[in-house]
């Protein structure tokens, strides 16, 4: 048998695209998976997840990936390591290149798990103290802050979002907005301003954070470029990004439909793209929730998918 051809290739190496090689593998589609340049994906880069059904006492972001591929490989998943760095979708069998041309893997069915990137600011101490106060998500590691003082970047629906969720376990929520106005929706800001825990910092900029083993808080520039140009520190225990993710769909070129933010567009509760066969799970297809569990749930979903999908096309 062809070694590059396959019944389900799953491209992605997150929570959606392990379940999906799971379930795969157990219903014997012998899938091949290609783990891209972050296999276990934004997972990877948390500390501590204790929302996860069935740990109880709670692991590491990398402990929990690493069991979840461990068991995709009992089932005797092949993953690869490696880069989908195209891919045919033009007509059945797909082909999809590895790293540039290296191979090629002929699929009947493809699931693309390939998440969405978190945007940062793109500052040193960001990387530095990833996971030791930086986070991009208020939903998975806002617990973590409970009773203390947090900030949120960003001035959209999201950054909103996130602030009042904080809001509802921090001590004190800061709002760092580079522009003097908010970008959310009238009630969104709304709920931000009448709310006492958060402090909106206008036409305030991220300079560079700092701490001993962890944030601390953070320097700011105030009205960057103009006269009256200033500087201040905040105290804080957390730094929370919230000015947007980016779909990891750069490879697909334009050959499935997306939103006006880049994710891939599925039928309603489905992962079913509008190509036969071919399959969206997890965060490259989630703008709302973006959680571990829900990606797990949909990779899920897509597996079962492509199995029908086989089935009637047999």
């Amino acid at each position: 048998m062809d070694s590059n051809k396959t019944k389900v290739l799953i491209i992605g190496a997150g929570p959606a695209g392990y379940t999906a090689a799971i379930y795969a593998s157990r219903a014997n589609l012998s899938p091949i998976q290609i783990e891209g340049l972050q296999p276990g994906g934004q997972l990877t880069t948390t500390t501590e997840v204790e929302n996860f059904p069935g740990n109880p006492e709670g692991m590491t972001g990398p402990e929990m990936m690493d069991g979840i591929r461990e068991q995709a490989l009992r089932f005797d998943t092949d993953i690869r390591t490696g880069l989908v760095t195209g891919i045919d979708l033009s007509k059945r069998p797909y082909v999809a290149e590895i790293n540039d041309g290296e191979y090629s893997i002929t699929a009947d069915t493809v699931i693309i798990a390939t998440g969405a990137s978190a945007k940062y600011l793109g500052l040193p101490s960001e990387g530095e103290y990833m996971g030791m106060g930086v986070s991009a998500c208020a939903t998975c590691d806002g617990f973590f802050y409970r009773g203390k003082k947090v900030a949120v970047v960003g001035g959209g629906d999201t950054a909103c979002e996130e602030a009042l969720y904080l809001a509802g376990i921090a001590e004190k929520v800061y709002m760092i907005v580079r522009r003097d106005e908010l970008r959310a929706s009238k009630v969104m800001q709304e709920r931000v301003l009448n709310n006492e825990k958060i402090e909106v910092l206008w036409k305030h900029q991220t300079e560079e954070l700092f701490g001993e083993g962890g944030v601390e808080g953070a320097h700011l520039v105030v009205n960057k470029g103009e006269e009256d140009e200033k500087h201040v520190d905040i105290s804080i225990d957390g730094f929370f990004l919230a000015i947007g993710h980016t779909p990891n769909t750069s490879f697909l070129k334009g050959q499935l439909e997306t939103d006006d933010k880049g994710y891939l567009v599925t039928e309603n509760g489905t992962p079913r793209t509008k190509v036969p066969g071919v399959f969206a799970a997890g965060d490259v297809a989630d703008p709302v929730y973006r959680q571990a569990v829900t990606a797990a749930g949909s990779g899920c979903k897509a597996a079962l998918e492509a199995e029908r999908f086989l089935l009637h096309e047999d």
